[in-house]
């Protein structure tokens, strides 16, 4: 695997670890609530949803680390489409930013792994 793609991918677990800290950790703090765009009741009411979504992209983040340094191009192009489903469903039912933030990254990441093996 090409060091671009390499990078690509940890660029994206390391998006995924921030997302597991703003909603495990954050999520009802200031940071958290001005990220999603949240009240503090509805953060608090949401919390433990918040945590469990946290808890996921942090499985995403270890897949996509252990695909990047194991040099396992499978492993990675299933782990990055999980991100971009992922994404396309948050912009969906959510905000289209979700794509742009989460989808844009992971997809450049799959263009790496295919176009420069």
């Amino acid at each position: 695997m090409s060091t671009i793609a390499m990078a690509l991918i940890a660029l994206v677990a390391l998006l995924h670890v921030w997302f597991l800290v703003l909603e495990m950790f954050l999520w009802t703090k200031p940071l958290g609530m001005k990220t999603f765009r949240n009240t503090p009741e509805k953060a608090e009411i949401t919390k433990v949803l918040a945590a469990n979504q946290g808890l996921y992209n942090g499985f995403l983040a270890a897949g996509l680390l252990w695909a990047a340094f194991a040099g396992k191009q499978d492993v990675a192009l299933f782990f990055l489409g999980c991100v971009v489903v992922a994404a396309l469903y948050g912009a969906w039912s959510v905000s289209r930013r979700i794509f742009y933030v989460q989808g844009m990254p992971a997809l450049a990441a799959i263009a790496a792994v295919l176009l420069l093996r």
